[in-house]
């Protein structure tokens, strides 16, 4: 089980990025994508849960981030809009074969994680 992550870097605030995760040795489609971001200084929060039907996704993003998946590529997208100052952190994918989304998801859910983006929003 691998997930790799690509995309990041610098937007404006009200800027838009868009994150991608790859997936290997499994099928997105019988299993969780999570999102989480970890700001400086502060835990790792989570943002968003999708079991490939359901999505789930924490206050501070409803509205504004949106994932989407192309199984054909087994990969995840974590699309950003309206940027923030305060969603300025490291972020991360995240799966397990054992557990699917709930409304509840921490990252004790999760056992296989990416290896991080950087999101910087700063004018």
């Amino acid at each position: 089980v691998r997930l790799v992550q690509s995309g990041g870097g610098l937007a404006q605030p009200g800027g838009s990025l868009k994150l991608s995760c790859v997936a290997s040795g499994f099928s997105l489609v019988s299993h969780p994508i999570a999102w989480f971001r970890q700001a400086p200084g502060k835990q790792r929060e989570g943002l968003s849960c999708s079991n490939g039907g359901t999505t789930y996704y924490r206050d501070s993003v409803k509205g504004r981030f949106a994932i989407s998946r192309d199984n054909s590529k087994n990969t995840e997208y974590l699309q950003m809009n309206n940027l923030k100052s305060e969603d300025t952190g490291i972020y991360y994918c995240a799966t397990d074969l054992e557990m699917s989304c709930d409304a509840d998801f921490t990252e004790g859910y999760f056992g296989a994680w990416g290896q991080g983006t950087q999101v910087t929003v700063s004018s």
